[in-house]
């Protein structure tokens, strides 16, 4: 090589040299300058986290401040996938922990992205072994999980909390409530993930406290009274409901079988049903105080109207008789009631509309309409105004809406609590109306929420003080010795209430089922000051069908445990 081609080839090399140089320099400025920005970003993002810290959902409480649902720590397993060196190997140590398949969480730490979600509600014990571990690309994220401290007691009333907050009960009437604020945290972290250092935290805030009207000691002698009365009768279900009279308020909300929300392993919605608001049943001779109080009401009766009953009243295609048919008799009103006469109920409900002194003609527009009215004036057919989502209206034969449900028939059935379906919350409701002195009163079972109380309003009148005390008399004769009603009495108290006997619609017929039956028994006491007012309905008993034989002892025994609890002295 010539020395002339010698420096040529330098003079090439330097020429590819000082181009390289220049656009490393173009690279640097454009990095340095307009991609300045993105690039940062990117490497905070890697080196720094910022994530929402849950908050605590509020307590729900009752009236003595005794928890029913509250929040306990727990922790989220999580993981940022292509952090993992090892999905095989960290799968194997975390299902070991989390008593997980090894193969479920593999699939999930073998999955495109920067986060995936192993485990949740994951107690702390095992939390701290998973943090122990020092798994890389395995985070423990600190959180809170729903927890029902006396497990069964009042479940179905607490209702279920998911992701996404309340799905039902209370926890979804009153969410916005009891959801708490979040708390926000920045953190910075080394390559591997590990934190190093908080940058900033700001604390979340723990939702409302809910305090309620249940007192949780009466609730759970309510549900245990119950399942040993289902356990006896073999019965399907059974309800009750406890409430204050004079207000509405509501101490005790109970159905069984119960299940134990804290185990979602065995969760079964419909044990999950509070019965007493979202179920509807037809409910027989309970229902009668409709027709009598308003006959009294409207003046075409009084306790001692007296009515020849014949051994059986027929319409048309159909005949009425007595469950317990004596015959023919000369009863009063007061009479009826006491004895639960179908027949004597059906003639005082004849009577509502039609002109004095003039016999009911069948189909009468004015009758029916009236009696319709007065089961609307009762609150039958709408909603109570519960605090509780869900709450069913029941169903009536509204005679304006649907005419056609009223035929030259219908006085045989409505009046005595068939063709109608109500709620156990609704018959107590016209039961304390009874027993307040007239008052339509809002069942509720909230009384505060944070420091704010709850005021309720004292209710419409729809009968006079006079009417209801009538009433009321006639009810104490019902659970007297030779009331059906009977075994309802409270040594020292008086008793008022009524039993209930109801066919049940078979669904495979459509018709009256001879073997399926509600038995139910709605009374309060002291009789002279109610005080506490008790609905206990039994769904399809098999030992015996009769209200009398099978509410109406269980309700002896909620109302002795509940006199006791609440210090109420005989009036």
């Amino acid at each position: 090589m010539t020395r002339r081609e010698s420096n040529r080839r330098i003079r090439m090399l330097g020429a590819i040299v000082m181009v390289g140089v220049g656009l490393m320099a173009v690279r640097a400025l454009w990095v340095g300058g307009v991609r300045a920005d993105a690039l940062s970003a990117q490497a905070r993002n890697q080196q720094e986290r910022l994530f929402e810290v849950p908050a605590e959902r509020g307590i729900i409480e009752d009236r003595n401040g005794l928890q029913l649902a509250s929040d306990r720590p727990t922790a989220t397993i999580t993981a940022t996938p292509y952090l993992v060196t090892d999905p095989q190997a960290t799968a194997a140590e975390l299902a070991a922990l989390l008593k997980i398949p090894a193969a479920d969480i593999q699939a999930k730490l073998s999955e495109r992205g920067g986060y995936a979600k192993i485990a949740t509600s994951v107690d702390q014990d095992v939390a701290d072994k998973v943090r122990d571990a020092e798994l890389v690309g395995i985070d423990v994220e600190d959180t809170w999980t729903r927890y029902l401290p006396q497990r069964r007691v009042a479940a179905q009333v607490m209702g279920l909390v998911g992701e996404d907050g309340g799905q039902s009960g209370l926890e979804a009437q009153f969410d916005r409530e009891l959801t708490g604020t979040p708390g926000v945290r920045e953190e910075s972290r080394d390559p591997l993930g590990h934190t190093l250092k908080t940058l900033h935290a700001k604390d979340p805030q723990r939702g409302t406290t809910v305090r309620l009207t249940i007192d949780t000691a009466l609730q759970d002698r309510v549900e245990r009274v119950l399942a040993e009365t289902r356990k006896q009768f073999g019965a399907k279900s059974a309800s009750a409901v406890i409430m204050r009279p004079k207000d509405g308020a509501i101490l005790a909300m109970a159905s069984v079988p119960r299940y134990d929300p804290n185990d979602r392993t065995r969760f079964n919605p419909v044990l999950a049903r509070n019965r007493p608001a979202v179920d509807v049943y037809e409910p027989g001779s309970t229902f009668k105080i409709v027709a009598i109080a308003g006959a009294i009401e409207d003046g075409k009766v009084t306790p001692s109207t007296r009515f020849n009953v014949p051994e059986n009243i027929t319409l048309y295609d159909r005949t009425l008789r007595d469950s317990h048919n004596e015959g023919a008799t000369n009863w009063s009103t007061a009479d009826i009631l006491e004895r639960s006469s179908n027949k004597g109920t059906v003639l005082i409900a004849q009577r509502l509309g039609a002109e004095p002194g003039k016999p009911y003609v069948p189909g009468t527009p004015d009758s029916d309409r009236r009696l319709s009215e007065w089961i609307t004036k009762f609150g039958f057919g709408a909603r109570t105004g519960l605090d509780y989502p869900g709450e069913e209206a029941g169903r009536i034969p509204d005679i304006d809406k649907y005419p056609e449900e009223w035929s030259g028939t219908s006085i045989l059935n409505i009046p005595i609590g068939q063709g109608v379906l109500v709620t156990e919350t609704q018959m107590a409701r016209a039961y304390a109306a009874i027993a307040n002195g007239g008052r339509l009163v809002t069942p509720h079972l909230v009384a505060k929420i944070g420091d704010r109380k709850i005021e309720h309003p004292p209710g419409e009148r729809i009968i006079s003080w006079k009417t209801s005390r009538q009433v009321d008399s006639m009810l104490r004769r019902a659970v007297s010795d030779q009331g059906t009603g009977a075994a309802a009495q409270v040594p020292g108290y008086d008793v008022a209430g009524k039993t209930g006997t109801a066919n049940k619609i078979d669904p495979k017929t459509g018709k009256y089922s001879q073997t399926q039956y509600v038995a139910s028994f709605v009374g309060y006491l002291p009789a002279d000051k109610p005080q506490l007012l008790i609905a206990v309905t039994v769904d399809e008993p098999k030992a015996s069908i009769f209200g009398g034989d099978v509410a109406a002892p269980a309700f002896e025994r909620i109302a002795q445990f509940s006199l006791l609890r609440l210090e109420i002295p005989p009036a």
